[in-house]
């Protein structure tokens, strides 16, 4: 079963984390889109969005049986600071997307007020990805502090 629960920890980093390269290029799209083109673009954006958050979901819950059958205590450095950044990523996901988006869909912004908005996608976008690494060095490095 251990061996199991690390297969679907492993697969549902991959799906929380591989969508938003895919976002990277489409940053792009959205900037220079027509306004039909425009809601497409923003769907996929979100839907990979929502892909990512139910995958850590997933990637949560395995995480949590991983330290109960393994027997991790929650002090062990690596996983408090995985917990940390974890709580911190949260916070920030449910701020960084979601509203931007919403901007984005209006249909009285202009495609030059575009950019700033756009901008501020990207910048989630990659600030994110450094969190989503940040957590997975974590895990595999196990490092020790203190």
């Amino acid at each position: 079963m251990y061996v199991t629960l690390v297969y679907l920890h492993i697969v549902s980093t991959v799906v929380a984390i591989g969508p938003f390269f895919l976002l990277i290029p489409l940053l792009g799209k959205i900037r220079k889109a027509a306004d039909a083109e425009l809601q497409v673009h923003l769907d996929s954006f979100r839907f990979a969005v929502q892909l990512s958050k139910h995958s850590g979901h997933v990637l949560i819950a395995t995480g949590l049986l991983l330290m109960w059958l393994g027997s991790w205590p929650w002090t062990t450095s690596w996983i408090l600071a995985t917990w940390i950044v974890l709580a911190t990523s949260l916070y920030f996901f449910a701020r960084a997307f979601s509203p931007t988006i919403r901007k984005l869909r209006s249909s009285e912004l202009a495609v030059t007020d575009r950019e700033p908005l756009v901008r501020k996608l990207a910048r989630s976008l990659y600030l994110y990805l450094l969190l989503l690494f940040l957590m997975m060095w974590f895990m595999v490095a196990k490092p020790a502090f203190g």
